[in-house]
């Protein structure tokens, strides 16, 4: 067994790493934490993302990576490079096979910048793979068969829509609307609703505890702590599931429209079998509440979540190299 294949999964909330024969060996927050007066890297990952909103000002904590693309590139470079010594350990001697996930929007300018960023981080061969692709092979799904299925793939800064058929993208979109726009969200119905100005951290928390994207049968309630922004003073307020569906409302829907528009334009056969097979949700963003009910009654197509909708994407960029190697040859022939 080759230990020296990594699928990286890129993505502007967090970066998996899947190493061949081990599975998804890190997971953590793309988040790097340095000093603005020395320029020098404090922290990485987890201990960076827990300096969010709570440094000092000459520590910084940045996201090198907005809506999927790398907007530092040597901030994304060393990240990378962090990552993946953290997960192959140092005593690698030989270079590894390394693939990369980017959205499927991506420009040839920003593929380019991530595949330098990961042959400075060390990588022997690179392979750029596009997110809806390597959330379909990380979800089960038989790529090489010349069947019509759908993966809707909500990340921390992206959501990619796409029919896959036969290895291949057949119709796409990606929009830059996903799980940190539920966030954003939040913060601003919080801000015009309450006057409660709420970190980026607490509106998470309101998301994965209450959050909903249609109406449940039973409500949740959560008491959210801020700064009232009349009085300048601390205060906490209770908050109610049905308030945040009402909050997610506009970003949902766009993501719905977005949906919609790809059905639109898949070719009839195609879309007779995304009937029969139902859309697949994969991505952090997917586990939002109701958004599998919210999709089914604007489409009127099943819709389900995959197993593990985090880590679909890395598995599958893991698989990819598999995929590339003849690994399906016996699938195609």
């Amino acid at each position: 067994m080759n230990y020296s294949d990594v699928g990286i999964d890129l993505g502007t909330a967090s970066i998996l790493v899947y190493i061949k024969g081990k599975g998804v060996v890190l997971k953590e927050p793309s988040v790097v934490a340095f000093d603005r007066d020395t320029n020098k890297i404090k922290a990485i990952g987890e201990d960076a993302r827990l300096m969010i909103g709570r440094t000092p000002g000459n520590i910084v904590a940045v996201r090198p990576l907005r809506q999927g693309v790398i907007s530092n590139y040597t901030v994304t470079e060393q990240m990378m490079k962090y990552f993946i010594v953290k997960a192959m350990g140092k005593k690698t001697f030989r270079k590894p096979r390394i693939a990369v996930c980017v959205p499927s929007g991506v420009t040839e300018v920003e593929k380019k910048a991530v595949e330098d960023a990961t042959y400075q981080a060390g990588a022997r061969e690179v392979a750029i793979i596009e997110e809806p692709i390597a959330a379909a092979i990380g979800a089960g799904i038989d790529i090489s068969k010349p069947q019509g299925n759908m993966i809707v793939d909500i990340g921390g800064g992206t959501t990619d829509v796409a029919v896959i058929s036969l290895g291949g993208t057949v119709e796409s979109a990606s929009i830059k609307i996903a799980g940190d726009d539920f966030d954003e969200a939040i913060v601003r119905y919080m801000r015009n609703k309450y006057n409660l100005l709420v970190g980026d951290r607490t509106a998470e928390d309101i998301k994965i505890n209450i959050g909903t994207a249609f109406k449940r049968a039973e409500v949740d309630y959560m008491d959210v702590r801020g700064r009232n922004l009349v009085t300048g003073l601390p205060e906490t307020i209770r908050v109610s599931s049905d308030e945040t569906q009402e909050a997610l409302k506009q970003t949902t829907s766009q993501i719905l429209d977005t949906i919609c528009s790809v059905l639109e334009k898949t070719p009839p056969e195609l879309a007779g079998d995304i009937v029969d097979r139902g859309i697949v949700l994969t991505g952090g963003g997917a586990m939002l509440r109701g958004l599998e009910e919210l999709i089914e009654e604007r489409t009127h197509i099943n819709t389900m979540t995959a197993d593990e909708p985090m880590t679909c994407v890395a598995i599958g960029t893991g698989r990819y190299i598999e995929f590339l190697s003849g690994y399906n040859e016996d699938a195609t022939n």
